[in-house]
């Protein structure tokens, strides 16, 4: 009989097809003991047996060697069809048993084999694509409900942080939305000027430059920059929360994410992003100005004069509408990306990029779109 002091046990198979394991002596980290290995071995010696047990009545001091133990003997007993009862185990190891079984497997998504036909592959698109418009309708009625409770003001808006994200989307974009500007209405009136001169119409660069930076690049190239800068920060925060399970405890503690940390952010962008377009109209049209001047005779007041002429405040409303439209494409996209990345450190740059992408695209496609209407009702 083995010493009450080292770890052994023995394997009873009784003839009601139950096999019962007794465990005798102190299962710790530091000594000796058997492997769950060995245990597997002897219980499948009898195919017969499905009903396996516990018999703890001569077990001694444990700790976690033991609950490694039967935590696998447990699994591949279940996994291979027995019937496991462990009421003879002592009451904490029983918990710790039915806690380790309690967290469900991540669920992989298995990918389209490479030998699908086409009628499988088109199905699998057309289902991922019907579940990612439901996930986008979902997020957008959740947005728009969170608006209409901070209106209410049954939904708390933290304003502190709030004016964070002003300013981070405001102000520290500046000085990148005002280079890229400056040096765009450069080379459209550099362009321009080198074909105006042929035939004496210097003055005309001015129109050029004002008319297409108010009505379509100023509103397009800085939704772009903020897609890559804002946007993308905005998918790599959102990210890294869900990432570290901070989005799962806003949920546990009854906050609910969306009004938590997309309704500011969205708020923010939309609020910032037709300042930063009339910024980058007037940056713009000085870029164009300093060129002009420089290589031609037109002067300031008169390239002055000849962009108010041509330019109207129709035409700065447009870019400044479209851009309320492109920052709402812009944050929606970040938060949304966010919120709904995997859980490792390769989904948040997969939804980062994704974020991006799918800002740039929409803006394009909204801004064509615009154009259509615009033209259509003569604007």
């Amino acid at each position: 009989m083995e010493s009450n002091r080292h770890a052994a046990f023995e394997i009873q198979h009784e003839p009601n097809e139950r096999s019962t394991i007794q465990l005798r002596g102190d299962w710790l980290l530091r000594s000796e003991r058997p492997t769950a290995r060995q245990m597997l071995q002897e219980l499948m010696a009898s195919d017969t047996h499905t009903n396996w047990a516990f018999d703890c009545c001569d077990l001694g001091a444990w700790d976690s060697a033991l609950m490694m133990t039967l935590a696998r003997v447990y699994q591949a007993g279940r996994d291979a069809g027995h019937s496991i009862d462990t009421s003879g185990l002592p009451d904490a190891v029983q918990e710790l048993l039915e806690l380790s079984q309690a967290v469900p497997e991540a669920a992989v998504e298995e990918p389209v084999k490479s030998n699908a036909g086409l009628n499988e592959k088109v199905g699998v698109w057309t289902l991922d694509t019907l579940a990612g418009i439901s996930r986008y309708t979902h997020f957008m009625g959740q947005l728009i409900l969170d608006v209409g409770s901070v209106l209410r003001g049954r939904t708390p808006f933290r304003f502190r942080e709030f004016w964070i994200l002003i300013q981070q989307a405001g102000v520290q974009a500046l000085p990148i939305v005002a280079l890229l500007s400056f040096l765009t209405g450069l080379i459209i009136a550099f362009i321009g000027i080198i074909q105006l001169q042929k035939f004496a119409a210097d003055i005309y660069v001015a129109d050029l430059v004002g008319l297409v930076m108010t009505r379509e690049l100023a509103a397009v190239m800085t939704g772009v920059i903020m897609a890559g800068r804002t946007g993308a920060a905005y998918a790599a925060q959102i990210g890294s929360m869900r990432v570290n399970e901070e989005v799962d405890a806003l949920k546990t503690f009854g906050i609910e994410p969306v009004a938590f940390l997309a309704l500011p952010r969205v708020l923010a962008l939309v609020l910032m992003m037709p300042l930063l377009t009339i910024l980058s109209n007037v940056i713009s049209i000085a870029g164009g100005m300093v060129v002009s001047v420089s290589i031609s005779s037109l002067t300031f007041s008169t390239y002055i004069n000849e962009t108010i002429r041509a330019v109207a405040l129709t035409d700065v409303f447009v870019g400044v509408f479209k851009s309320l439209f492109f920052g709402v494409i812009i944050a929606f996209a970040g938060c949304y990306r966010g919120l709904h990345c995997g859980k490792d450190a390769a989904a948040v740059g997969r939804a980062t990029t994704s974020a991006v992408v799918t800002a740039i695209t929409w803006i394009v496609i909204v801004d064509a779109v615009f154009a259509v209407i615009f033209h259509i009702l003569g604007i």
